[in-house]
């Protein structure tokens, strides 16, 4: 008997996320040098995930 799909493994489904956490967009940011210190994480701007 097969497993169903969408109860296979997260690494073996090898989907791209298009969503960032948080933490993920501070670190986009800081890489891209627009994120000064002591900004609130709260209210980011827009950010595209790297490929």
């Amino acid at each position: 008997m097969s497993q169903h799909r969408s109860l296979r493994a997260a690494s073996t489904l090898g989907a791209k996320r298009n969503v960032l956490k948080r933490f993920e967009r501070v670190e986009l940011l800081r890489k891209r040098t627009l994120w000064t210190e002591g900004r609130r994480v709260t209210g980011l701007p827009k950010t595209k995930p790297e490929e």
